[in-house]
């Protein structure tokens, strides 16, 4: 699993992609035939209806029309979602809902490895942005932490507003115990092969403090998401990282000892490029 491109929303208020949101679209998303909304509110089929011809009207103004666009909720055969979800260029994790019951619904519809596996761009939206990380909260429902998709190991908490003091309340007790990244209307990380950048106003938040997103802390993000990619792509680090050479592990076998009988212990051994020298004695 390796996105091309992940974007992660807070919330869009007035219905309209910000202008540096949609210019960064239009730059993206240069294949549009397939666009599936996946909804946080499975049983409101009505809701999910309009939501979903609104968020894509959102791109169509844009001058980012899709050839099709669908919502899945609980009507959807599995089959189908999984089709849908398998040959999308676009998958939008909606909000508007509670988070678990979006990742149920994605189990449950049998697009949980589609979607992990798919080359799809995938974007989130409030609750579809928390559900993007590793490990989120929704503090709506709860303070326990719940495993996410793991697209991400940016946790967030959208719709941060300084003057909600609840919500602002509820986002210090989140950090109590991680970091996280409170996002308000109308910002959004933009993560594609490792760089991230953000739009908007964004705040990170650990052990109660928030403070404005820094320079530093998005180099931190990235040399974390560098190594989740690795962990997604073993196959193409083994087969393109160049190979050490056998010189190398003659001189180090010959100054161990290493043979026979001898135990060695491996740290950090990666896809094993140095074990099989190792195992050779």
């Amino acid at each position: 699993m390796r996105k091309e491109l992940l974007a992660v929303f807070s919330g869009f208020p007035e219905h309209h992609f910000p202008e540096e949101i949609a210019k960064r679209l239009r730059a993206e998303l240069t294949v549009r035939k397939s666009i599936v909304f996946i909804t946080a509110c499975p049983l409101a089929y009505a809701q999910n209806d309009d939501d979903c011809n609104g968020m894509y009207e959102m791109f169509a103004e844009q001058g980012l029309p899709f050839e099709e666009h669908c919502v899945i909720d609980q009507r959807m055969e599995p089959s189908e979602a999984k089709t849908l979800v398998e040959n999308a260029d676009c998958i939008f994790l909606m909000g508007g809902g509670v988070c678990e019951e979006q990742l149920d619904l994605i189990r449950e519809k049998d697009c949980y490895e589609a979607l992990l596996d798919c080359r799809a761009a995938v974007f989130g939206v409030s609750a579809g942005s928390m559900n993007m990380a590793r490990s989120t909260v929704d503090f709506f429902e709860s303070m326990e932490a719940f495993p996410g998709l793991g697209l991400t190991n940016i946790t967030v908490s959208c719709h941060h507003d300084p003057d909600d003091t609840w919500r602002y309340e509820q986002t210090l007790k989140m950090s109590e115990t991680r970091t996280i990244y409170a996002m308000e209307d109308r910002s959004a990380f933009f993560i594609k092969r490792g760089k991230i950048d953000i739009v908007g106003t964004i705040y990170r938040a650990e052990n109660r403090e928030l403070r404005p997103i820094t320079e530093d802390d998005i180099h931190e993000l990235e040399q974390d998401e560098f190594r989740r990619v690795f962990d997604t792509i073993p196959d193409q680090f083994d087969r393109y990282r160049p190979r050490y050479s056998e010189e190398l592990f003659a001189f180090l076998n010959d100054q161990v000892g290493t043979g026979p009988g001898k135990s060695v212990l491996e740290i950090g051994p990666g896809t094993g490029q140095a074990t099989d020298p190792v195992l050779r004695t």
